[in-house]
């Protein structure tokens, strides 16, 4: 018998064909409602005409799982392929948790301090021009980003325990 390529078959198609090259005799075998394996001679055309519904059959079922994959694929990523990136309910919850306790741990700086950290930061001048807006030294401002940053971390680490 010549050996057919070995395909999926969906689970509702009970036939198998077959094709004996030495007799040149086409077949199809399936099981009984007794669960006999039945094998029956058929013709080119019919064995044709089965093998093309096999044939679509396979192709239908490559297509659904493209398609699953795709699915799959499209959920797990669109967020990472999105331009503007949403966030989780979890992510913006403890965002909120770290801002307040950076907004406190901002309060309880010096008034200088305070000052120039919330220029430096959040208003986005650079440490020149904050020294030329307040008249002190370059590294005078340096100085106290330096010890502010320092100071934060203290504070923010007594707010984790």
């Amino acid at each position: 018998m010549k050996e057919r390529p070995k395909r999926r078959r969906k689970k509702d198609n009970p036939y198998i064909l077959n094709y004996n090259d030495n007799s040149k005799i086409y077949t199809v075998s399936f099981k009984d409602v007794k669960g006999n394996i039945q094998i029956v001679e058929i013709n080119k055309e019919i064995y044709d005409c089965l093998d093309k519904f096999e044939l679509n059959d396979l192709s239908e079922m490559n297509e659904f799982d493209r398609h699953i994959e795709h699915s799959y694929t499209y959920e797990n990523k669109i967020n990472d392929r999105a331009f503007i990136k949403t966030e989780s309910v979890e992510d913006i919850v403890e965002n909120k948790i770290i801002s307040d306790k950076l907004k406190k741990a901002i309060d309880e700086l010096s008034v200088i301090q305070r000052k120039r950290i919330k220029m430096y930061y959040f208003e986005g001048l650079s440490q020149k021009e904050i020294a030329e807006v307040e008249g002190v030294s370059l590294r005078a401002v340096q100085y106290t980003l330096n010890e502010a940053i320092s100071e934060l971390r203290k504070i923010l680490k007594n707010y984790k325990n």
